[in-house]
């Protein structure tokens, strides 16, 4: 298996409060190309990780004994703003989902999903591709956005985002539209390296660590049609 983006492992922290739930995707992420750099089994201790070690990639769960990783996902992201975050969670809820990817989460896979589909989610939210389907990522925005209060952070943000080119906004629109990199560069008849390209530099943009979040941002700030 290849090595992530930057020629190098993808670096990945595992958090959940019962051990052989760790020590289990320890053992399926253990292979060429990914690296478990840390583990931690509540909110605090994946906060204190993600800011000392700040993984690529941390797979979070939702429920644990001593707090509620939705709660403490955002200042997981405030601590390491470029970790991908994953949701790894038995409770298939459309709001947990809906919070999640307000809350800063590239994605959200079920405890139940095929060994093999999270491994390959690791290595998609190293890369910035595209981690939840579809239309479930079209309805958890729609639900986000319908749940969120109106305040200044929305000014806030338009006004700290850099102006998209064409090509870019047209990448963009079509990362709301849920495709994957794949998907974008048969759309727009351009190779996947140079979509990949596009989407760093949207990211970079945007102020955003993953394509989950400039989809978000798109549709918050009405980016796209």
């Amino acid at each position: 298996m290849d090595d992530g983006p930057n020629g190098r492992p993808v670096r990945v922290a595992i958090v959940d409060d019962h051990g052989i739930v760790r020590q289990g995707l320890r053992a399926l992420l253990s292979r060429p190309g990914i690296e478990v750099i840390g583990e931690a089994e509540n909110g605090s201790e994946a906060v204190a990780l993600a800011a000392h070690s700040r993984p690529d990639v941390m797979l979070l769960d939702i429920r644990m004994k001593d707090s509620d990783g939705l709660q403490s996902l955002p200042q997981i992201k405030a601590a390491s703003p470029r970790t991908s975050v994953i949701i790894l969670t038995t409770y298939a809820n459309p709001a947990y989902l809906a919070r999640a990817i307000s809350g800063g989460a590239a994605g959200y896979l079920s405890k139940e999903t095929d060994p093999d589909q999270i491994v390959r989610a690791v290595l998609a939210a190293a890369t910035g591709d595209s981690l939840i389907d579809r239309s479930l990522l079209q309805a958890a925005l729609a639900h986000s956005l319908e749940s969120r209060v109106p305040d200044e952070d929305a000014a806030e943000a338009e006004a700290m985002i850099e102006p998209l080119s064409e090509r870019e906004n047209d990448v963009l629109r079509l990362i709301v539209r849920g495709l994957n990199n794949t998907a974008i560069a048969e759309a727009l008849s351009i190779s996947v390296p140079t979509v990949k390209t596009h989407v760093q530099h949207i990211f970079q943009k945007l102020h955003v660590a993953d394509r989950t979040q400039a989809a978000l941002m798109a549709m918050r700030l009405k980016l796209v049609d």
